[in-house]
């Protein structure tokens, strides 16, 4: 053996895994905790929805449904006559479901259509355009940002009642129809990352503002675009007391003002929980699905724009 030349061991090396500490294993439970206390209301409107009305106010603490059944949904929904409802323990009251649901999809459209298009004109203006106080106005507009919206909800009904508005549905869509503090600061982030030289060349070419903002700044801000119009969709899908305050009339009657309507209306001495609860879970599906499908998109869009 030469005197340079070492010994190399031939058993395996065993690789031994940390032991986990006191804080790795609180900060699970604090985790665990808190993903319970997210997603038990969730199943807990699930099972409610998927019992029978007689057998959950028997049985109100059980954790799993009680009288599993799916009429429920199918009364909500429009499929079941009143005397079927009964039958299976529910109230005679209906939703017309479809109506409610077409007025919330024309609401929450509206709005998102026009907020994010005014939003993004507000914002490129901020972002590029020269004029006098400009930083000055985008502070005092920003500080609305901290302005609670009850706070504007009398005037706003005030307002429109004067002009004749109620009952339609520009009532509900005007006050947040053209655009609001954080789509303005949402986007002029993004905008304020675009770089100026796509702006010049076309300057160069004869372009003018709103033709620059219309054909080139709008096309590259896609993903910003979908984010707000995803988070705007779901908070006007969501609103109920504007549109309680405003929309009384059934054929402007969106959906949350329906379904608390339903809960009030329901004539025996307990509300109707499992036909409150089955429409609580079909009027959820289109922003949870939103969700599923597009929201790794809004995070990542989020973070990309700076907005902490």
């Amino acid at each position: 053996m030469l005197p340079n030349q070492t010994l190399v061991s031939t058993k395996p090396v065993q690789n031994r895994r940390p032991r986990p500490s006191w804080r790795r294993l609180a900060a699970w439970f604090v985790i665990a905790s808190a993903v319970f206390v997210i997603l038990f209301p969730f199943w807990w409107v699930i099972r409610t929805a998927l019992s029978t009305q007689r057998e959950l106010l028997a049985d109100p603490r059980s954790l799993l449904p009680v009288g599993f059944t799916m009429v429920n949904f199918a009364r909500v929904l429009g499929f079941v006559d009143t005397a079927t409802a009964v039958a299976a323990g529910g109230s005679g009251q209906s939703i017309n479901f479809w109506l409610y649901l077409r007025n919330s999809i024309i609401v929450s459209t509206i709005v998102v259509v026009c907020q994010t298009f005014f939003s993004a004109l507000a914002a490129y203006a901020f972002a590029r355009l020269r004029f006098p106080l400009r930083d000055k106005i985008f502070g005092a507009y920003l500080a609305a940002l901290m302005v609670p919206g009850i706070v504007t909800t009398l005037p706003n009904f005030l307002l429109i009642r004067d002009l004749g508005w109620e009952n339609s549905f520009l009532g509900i869509v005007a006050p947040s129809l053209l655009m609001s503090p954080f789509a303005v600061f949402f986007l002029r982030q993004f905008f304020l990352g675009i770089n100026r030289e796509l702006e010049e060349a076309a300057s160069l070419d004869g372009a003018s503002k709103f033709g620059i903002f219309w054909r080139i700044i709008l096309p590259i801000s896609t993903p910003p675009l979908i984010t707000l119009a995803i988070l705007t969709y779901v908070g006007t899908w969501n609103a109920y007391l504007w549109p309680f305050l405003i929309g009384k009339d059934e054929n402007v009657r969106v959906l949350t003002v329906a379904l608390a309507i339903f809960r009030s209306q329901t004539p025996q001495g307990a509300p109707d929980w499992t036909g409150l609860m089955a429409g609580t879970i079909i009027s959820m599906l289109p922003t949870l699905l939103l969700f599923l499908l597009l929201g790794r998109r809004v995070v990542n869009n989020i973070q990309f724009t700076g907005f902490k």
